[in-house]
């Protein structure tokens, strides 16, 4: 049998002069950013699964930025594309979890001492996530002060609305309402209001008038819903990797992730569940 010649039917096949795939995806650098600390054979599926966890969230963070700049405007059909896409993306951190866990507490504790006080307790990706969708812990904040530029983006995205914030905006407008100064605190996570709850509530009561005020609701737990299920599955890999030892951070480890699944992104649209 003859082999397959692709340039018989056109394709290119030198790249002397013109972008390939490699330039274009600039994967010099990417593959080459697996620097093991290690011999361990499973320090590189260590390195892997964390930097491809940073690359979704850098794709999360590109979609929820873009998504509050047009729910302002009121711009509703590619808000919603956005917001299912990116919860699509925390399912596929999700399912990372999975690939991690073939790793045993044997295998990590040949290296785990090589990661120093390295975390992802410090990812500054993540904080901003949070800090976008309306978690805001202050006191996070000092764990970037080492790195200026990351601890000033930081900062600068305190100093405007979350996306919660700006969809309670949306619900305010459609519904000839005026929330209180203190349902748009910047500099703490959102509180539980009741009027806001009861707002979103008569959206809920009436779903065919209130239909994109409805949809919207939904997109926003779709995101919390995989996001709980994130933390979720990192508190049970790492109870299942290291069982209650400390953090290489410093943190309590599973202790620490426990208190984490208490946290509320948006909990009126949770809690107006058991009023209807």
């Amino acid at each position: 049998m003859t082999a397959y010649d692709p340039s018989k039917e056109g394709a290119q096949m030198s790249f002397d002069k013109d972008m390939s795939y490699i330039d274009y995806l600039a994967l010099d650098p990417i593959l080459g950013a697996q620097n093991r600390q290690s011999d361990a054979h499973d320090e590189m599926l260590f390195i892997i699964q964390h930097q491809t966890s940073e690359l979704w969230m850098r794709l999360a963070l590109h979609e929820v930025s873009v998504a509050r700049t047009e729910l302002a405007k009121g711009n509703f059909p590619p808000v919603f594309k956005m917001l299912t896409r990116v919860a699509r993306i925390f399912e596929q951190l999700n399912n990372a979890w999975d690939v991690l866990r073939t790793m045993t507490p044997s295998e990590y504790t040949a290296f785990r001492e090589d990661l120093g006080k390295s975390s992802g307790f410090q990812s500054h990706q993540y904080r901003l996530i949070e800090f976008i969708l309306g978690n805001r812990n202050l006191a996070m904040l000092k764990v970037h002060e080492h790195r200026p530029e990351l601890h000033h983006m930081l900062t600068q995205e305190l100093g405007q609305k979350s996306m919660y914030h700006v969809a309670i905006d949306q619900l305010a407008g459609h519904l000839d309402l005026e929330f209180a100064p203190e349902v748009y605190r910047l500099d703490q996570p959102h509180q539980a209001n009741d009027a806001v709850m009861n707002a979103w509530t008569k959206v809920y009561e009436a779903p065919e008038q209130y239909w994109t005020l409805y949809e919207l609701a939904e997109k926003l737990v779709d995101i919390e819903d995989y996001f709980r299920r994130w933390r979720f599955n990192h508190v049970t890999t790492v109870e299942r990797i290291i069982g209650f030892k400390r953090g290489t951070g410093g943190t309590s480890g599973v202790k620490y992730l426990r208190k984490m699944l208490e946290v509320e992104l948006f909990p009126e649209l949770w809690n107006l569940r058991g009023q209807l």
